[in-house]
């Protein structure tokens, strides 16, 4: 497969056009970073277990019914997907009450909400990606309000396969953020990656955090961490 032109450089994950129109090559690498990219590292193999994790999950939800991007992985560290017109717009599901919100509403982290928790976020580097509501959604021509709808529905979707899953599993699944994309069909399906750069696990029983907020809080054993959660994905993977 020969790939194109550079659609997104980021820093954790770089993404690729192809010599097919409707595909992309979505290549994750080892850097590590927070808080807008102010604290930056390398974390040995984090790519490769990024990468296989990702797929993982996107191959239970398929196998659920769930739609995403995904279409296989096709090497260590690089996973061919369908090619979407991105929404703007960051979805994050709290199970528990941590991180941002915690700091933000002047909560205590490990609360955990009568019912899952949706935030909105407005997908903008510029302006950090703000929190924003339904209407802003709507005004600001992200997406239209059957759209939202239909988002909200597979955010909910997405977090009743997985938290019991994890649950079976040992592992608290506390938050996730994940995105959007349209088919050419106008159908929703879900993009990016499911990863413990953009999730947070922590262990049931000694509520050790297995994500990226031992990088963030300088916790050590980032790497560790990572592959804990490959290890437990690979498990769920296998009874599926």
């Amino acid at each position: 497969m020969e790939t194109k032109e550079v659609i997104y450089n980021g820093e954790s994950v770089k993404i690729f056009g192809t010599d097919n129109p409707e595909e992309i090559l979505v290549r994750f690498t080892d850097n590590i970073t927070a808080y807008n990219k102010i604290k930056k590292a390398v974390i040995a193999d984090k790519g490769r277990l990024n990468a296989a994790i990702s797929a993982m999950i996107f191959g239970i939800l398929e196998h659920r019914g769930l739609r995403t991007h995904f279409i296989r992985q096709i090497s260590d560290t690089e996973l061919l997907c369908r090619r979407l017109d991105v929404i703007p717009v960051e979805v994050i599901v709290r199970n528990v009450i941590a991180g941002s919100m915690a700091s933000r509403l002047g909560l205590e982290e490990g609360l955990v909400p009568e019912t899952p928790v949706i935030d909105l976020c407005y997908k903008n580097d510029d302006l950090c990606d703000p929190l924003i509501n339904d209407y802003h959604a709507v005004a600001l021509g992200l997406l239209t309000k059957e759209e939202l709808g239909a988002v909200y529905d597979l955010s909910t979707r997405i977090n009743d396969i997985l938290k019991p899953l994890f649950g079976k599993a040992g592992i608290v699944l506390v938050d996730f953020k994940i995105e959007f994309g349209r088919l050419p069909s106008g159908e929703i399906v879900l993009a990016d990656e499911i990863t413990p750069d953009n999730a947070r696990f922590w262990d049931s029983a000694t509520g050790e955090r297995y994500d990226k907020d031992r990088f963030r809080r300088d916790m050590g054993k980032v790497g560790d961490a990572y592959r804990t959660i490959y290890e437990k994905v690979s498990e769920i993977a296998a009874d599926i």
